[in-house]
This record gives structure tokens, sequence and C-alpha cells, in this order.
């Protein structure tokens, strides 16, 4: 599909690891389906439809179908539609054809995958659609965070990518995120961000909870302010006093009541948390046909 991308994740990895939990793999008795084995020939041949049984964003399919084809190279699959594409109730996702013990055994992982990241992708959606304005225009940039689980991080935010949000840092790597406890230790926005331009920081967030740490932060350098727990009110002030002259992004109480209000206060960014920490798993089915 042509917006799937994953740089910098080992999707192979990904999938081998999450089959040999499933499998057991290293556990006394472990490293194969026992159900499968028993029941199934090994030589039999099924035909899958998966679908969805709600509306969803769709996000993952490659992945889900990278699950099939490490137990069956040989599998015939069928991307059905595009990644980000919104798939009203009954929609079929993939078509598959192949080996009946392989697609038994990938099924759940494959399932958990795709579910896990439509429902990201769907939540985000209706995230975007909520910033709107009365002519259908965005209001501001929908980001995501770095809430994630532990070692899902690309995906959950590729998720968010195909609901329509931007990706915030990926990590504590790519960006300066210097917030209260930074600034506690420093002694001020100020000499913070200034420590942060002088190790040479290609870019530099800063958290503000107060207007008046705002002209300090952009004097020193900082190249986004993160207004954060603001409300409506005063995030119309800050974004005044910004001016313009860096980013702006609002942060702390969003949720679907109230980040249409938010980003229209004039942040260039909302940020929300929840996008990767609480949005629930897609309703998607898996349905077989012996052949």
């Amino acid at each position: 599909m042509s917006r799937y991308s994953l740089p910098g994740f080992d999707l192979a990895a990904f999938v081998e690891a999450t089959l040999a939990e499933d499998l057991g793999v290293g556990l006394p008795g472990g490293g194969h389906d026992v159900t499968s084995e028993s029941v199934i020939d090994a030589d039999a041949r099924f035909s899958g439809v998966m679908d969805s049984r709600d509306a969803i964003t769709v996000a993952g399919l490659p992945i889900a179908a990278a699950f099939f084809h490490k137990l069956d190279p040989d599998m015939e699959v069928e991307l059905l539609v595009e990644e980000g594409q919104r798939a009203e109730p009954g929609t079929d996702l993939m078509r598959l054809t192949g080996n009946a013990r392989a697609m038994l055994t990938a099924e759940r992982c494959a399932l958990n995958t795709i579910q896990h990241l439509s429902g990201i992708a769907t939540m985000t959606r209706q995230y975007v659609d909520a910033m709107r304005d009365p002519d259908g225009q965005a209001s501001a940039i929908l980001l995501d965070t770095r809430k994630t689980i532990p070692g899902l991080r690309h995906l959950e935010k590729y998720a968010t990518r195909m609901g329509g949000a931007q990706n915030h840092r990926m990590g504590l790597w790519d960006a300066a995120m210097i917030k209260d406890n930074h600034v506690l230790v420093a002694g001020g926005v100020g000499p913070a961000v200034a420590r942060a331009r002088a190790a040479g920081v290609a870019r530099i967030i800063c958290e503000v909870d107060h207007l008046e740490q705002i002209e300090p932060a952009i004097q020193a350098g900082a190249h986004h302010l993160l207004l954060d727990n603001m409300g409506l009110e005063m995030l119309r002030e800050a974004v005044a006093l910004v001016a313009g002259r860096v980013p702006t992004e609002a942060s702390g109480g969003v949720n679907l009541a109230t980040i249409g209000a938010i980003a229209a206060t004039g942040v260039t960014y909302v940020s929300a948390g929840r996008l990767t920490q609480s949005a629930p798993a897609a309703d998607i089915g898996l349905d077989f046909t012996p052949l």
C-alpha cells in the first residue's frame, strides 16, 4: 500500500517475536500450535476473508499480512483497502488463500495487531474531525505523544499517521523537550533553553506553564512552545504573545469534548496522549472456508 512506511522498525523481528510468544517457543512443551496440528491435516487449505464489523479507519493490513507470509510464504494475500482509508461495517479488508494450519496459527497475532492499530487510527480520525471549523477546515494539527506501549511505539505512531495526525518526537533522541523538572534544575526556562542551544540541539521544545515564561523561552532560542494545561483564555493570550514567532502546542485536558475549542484558540498544534493510551480495539473478524 502506498502509505505504508515504517522506517527504523524491524517488522521481521516483530513478527517472529510475536509468533514465538503465542507458540511458547523456549517453554517446556512449547514451540507449536497444538490445536491446529492435532485437528487440521498438514496439507489442508483454507480461504479467508478479514472484514470490519464497525466503522473504522484502517491501519496495519500489511503488518497483519506479514504474519501469514511468515508461516506460509506462498500464501496468497490480497489487501482490499488502502491504509488510512475509512471502512464501513461489513467492508472486506483482506482475502487469503493458503495452508490452513499456517492461517489458523497466525490468525490471532494478525488480528491483535490490526485491531489495535486500526483502533488507534479510528480514534485519531475522530479527534482530527472534531478539530475542524464550521467550514470543514482544520483549526490546528493533531500530534501524538510518547505515551505508547513499550516496544510498539513505531507501530502506534504509524497508526496515528494513518488517522490523520502528525508524529511528535519519536523518542528522547530526536528533539529536546524541556519540561518543568528540567527548568527547576536549570534555574528557569531561559537558562534551560540556552543550555540546549549551547549543546547544539537542533530542535528544542520548551514547556511553559505561565505566560511570563514565554518571552524568556523564545529569546533563549526555543523552536517550539508547549503550552501546558492552560485554559482557553490563557491559550489565546499565549498565542497572541508568541505572535507567530514559533509554533505553539496545546497539551493537557484534551479529549473529544474539548479539542475543538482548544484548536480554535489559534495554536499550531494540539497533542493528545489518549490516542495511544486509550484507543479501544477495532472490531475486525476473520472467517475461513475449507478448500
